[in-house]
């Protein structure tokens, strides 16, 4: 069965969505942080802890989570610093 949106794997980074995790205090210059991005196909890939097991059993009603998914989390100053380059429509 298909599905309406798959990821294009083959899309290209375009630009950070808000500050880095350096720049909000959220690291200390370690590699593997926490991230958004948009693609060039106008996608958004966020990179964040990986927290599908921890959250498996206590999901709401109407939230699920394919076997070819994972639920991350990022810190909420990013977000909020990214709001400035996401558009409204």
């Amino acid at each position: 069965m298909s599905r309406p949106w798959e990821a294009d794997t083959s899309a290209e980074f375009r630009r950070r969505l808000g500050k880095s995790a350096l720049e909000l205090g959220d690291t200390k210059g370690d590699p593997t942080c926490p991230d958004i991005w948009e693609m060039r196909n106008g996608d958004i890939a966020v990179v964040g802890r990986d927290v599908t097991e921890a959250y498996q059993g206590r999901l709401p009603s109407d939230v699920s989570i394919s076997h070819d998914e994972r639920l991350v989390i990022i810190p909420r100053d990013m977000l909020l610093s990214a709001k400035p380059d996401i558009p409204n429509a």
